[in-house]
């Protein structure tokens, strides 16, 4: 459908055609198992390496420490889970994170919590950033490990990770960051900035789907999950996915080669967005921090309106546009309050009436101006707004 909108690149991405071009070569004339000793084995095994240097530079890591696994979520997994599990250490341990990261760790973080670690859950503001003071404050003398998502899948909202790092490596813990949202977007050097473990995916920047990886500082050990012939440095055992390595691998080298570009265009957009409904919506606001945000992600609510949101979203696909209400992983759930919402201190009415707007590589400024034909005349046939504060950033 050509005529269609695509403005739901948070949940995922089309893969793009120099990247699936890549895995069709691979799919067709290389299908060796990357462990076998045999000329087509080592013709597969270059392939995975030379991938796994392409995603290292895209954090300036060195390939060593890029661990492939199937998904973002795995890789968090394998983060939380393979510090815990680690060790004969029979005292407690403690970990701290935010309220509003993806279900990926609040879930592993439950996980934990029934086998007997202990979790601190910080708070955000308005805005949705975490305060180094209140990490400051949240460390115990057995914390071993922080994990703090780089950017917000549902808000957009960067977080001072550099700042956040540093704290955490002063006082002798292990700092994580899911990266799935950020890497590929915005510059992350873990050469500057102590990171132990970073998360991404590859879906989420213009890559195929069921691959992700994890960044792993040389000389952590972790516990692994998956057990069996050893692979990635015996913390993912399984035949790899060379197919979809090298397409996260061009992926990677994509996004490294055009990511001020992309970013600096779709800063642009977003903006072109915000000042259309300036015009158009005054009922609008805008939700999560104005400037320290992902430069393709929109979060908007209604004044009035918030709990239209699922009619909304379906009043625009029937017009041709792709978005959504929030989280895709969360999707089941749509009826719900959102818990970064409610975390950021909105009410549960509001917290369940946003529209998440989120911009890609293939987006254009045309595509822009008639969804801001069609987003007012989607809202105005809603029900009517009895009174608004204007447009706002909440």
């Amino acid at each position: 459908m050509p005529d269609r909108i695509y403005f739901d690149h948070s949940a995922t991405t089309p893969v793009d055609p120099r990247v699936a071009f890549s895995m069709k070569l691979v799919n067709l004339e290389t299908f060796g198992n990357p462990s076998s000793l045999h000329f087509e084995g080592r013709q597969a095994r270059e392939l995975v390496e030379r991938a796994r240097g392409q995603v290292a530079e895209l954090l300036r890591a060195s390939s060593r420490e890029i661990v492939f696994t199937a998904s973002g979520t795995e890789a968090d997994n394998l983060a939380l889970l393979g510090v815990f599990c680690r060790g004969s250490d029979k005292t407690p341990g403690h970990m701290i994170t935010s309220a509003i990261e993806h279900p990926a760790i609040i879930e592993t973080c439950r996980s934990l919590e029934q086998n007997g670690i202990q979790v601190t859950y910080l708070g955000v503001d308005e805005y949705g950033l975490v305060d180094p003071d209140d990490l400051g404050r949240a460390f115990r003398p057995n914390t071993r490990l922080v994990s703090i998502m780089a950017a917000n899948n549902v808000v957009g909202t960067l977080q001072p990770i550099g700042e956040l790092a540093r704290m955490t490596k002063e006082r002798g813990a292990l700092f994580h960051t899911d990266a799935v949202q950020y890497a590929g977007k915005l510059a992350l050097d873990v050469t500057q900035v102590p990171l132990d473990m970073v998360s991404m995916s590859a879906h989420k920047l213009h890559g195929p789907k069921g691959i992700g990886a994890l960044y792993v500082r040389r000389g952590l050990q972790l516990q692994p999950l998956v057990f069996g012939g050893g692979q990635e440095h015996g913390l993912r055992s399984a035949t790899e996915n060379v197919a979809g390595i090298v397409g996260f691998g061009k992926a990677a080298q994509l996004a490294a080669t055009n990511m001020a570009d992309d970013a600096a265009r779709l800063a642009q957009l977003r903006y072109r967005i915000l000042e259309g409904l300036q015009e158009a919506l005054p009922q609008a606001y805008l939700i999560g921090h104005p400037s320290k945000r992902l430069p393709g992600h929109l979060c908007l609510g209604f004044s009035g309106q918030e709990g239209e949101s699922i009619r909304l979203l379906l009043s625009l696909d029937q017009a041709g546009v792709a978005i959504s209400s929030g989280s895709a992983c969360s999707a089941h759930k749509a009826s719900e309050p959102s818990y970064v919402l409610l975390a950021m201190g909105f009410d549960p009415i509001r917290a369940r009436g946003t529209l998440r707007v989120t911009l890609g590589r293939f987006n254009t400024a045309v595509e822009v101006d008639r969804f801001l034909e069609i987003l007012p005349q989607a809202v105005n046939a809603l029900r009517p707004v009895a009174s608004y504060a204007g447009f706002v950033h909440r």
